[in-house]
């Protein structure tokens, strides 16, 4: 898979945006190698969030090592259970696996933000 191109690096930034406002979450993405194992990793990039850590879903995705991993705060995993992120992990692979990075970032973030709405 290849870098991200500036409108879907922009594609992914308002997606963030949009998932942080319609939850009141923190949203993180890290699209890149993990020098150590993924889901390690992935959980130092979430607890470097600090105070926010709690409240905030992080996703990683290692492109090229085949990584991807959904990291949830305490605060955050009640709205998001472990079930749920790794259903929305199955469709992103999918994404990714047809060659659309970006998209299935998208969605991701789409999907997380949907299940975790606030409640109106």
């Amino acid at each position: 898979m290849r870098r991200l191109s500036m409108p879907q690096a922009d594609d992914v930034r308002q997606a963030v945006r949009q998932a942080e406002r319609r939850t009141g979450l923190r949203f993180a993405v890290y699209i890149g190698p993990a020098p150590a194992g993924h889901r390690d990793y992935a959980e130092r990039l979430h607890a470097a969030l600090g105070e926010e850590a709690a409240g905030a879903v992080l996703l990683f995705v290692d492109p090229a090592g085949r990584g991807l991993e959904i990291v949830t705060g305490a605060r955050a995993r009640r709205r998001l259970p472990d079930a749920r992120c790794q259903a929305i992990a199955l469709s992103m692979a999918t994404a990714f696996s047809g060659g659309d990075l970006a998209g299935g970032v998208v969605y991701g973030l789409s999907a997380l933000a949907q299940h975790a709405a606030r409640p109106r």
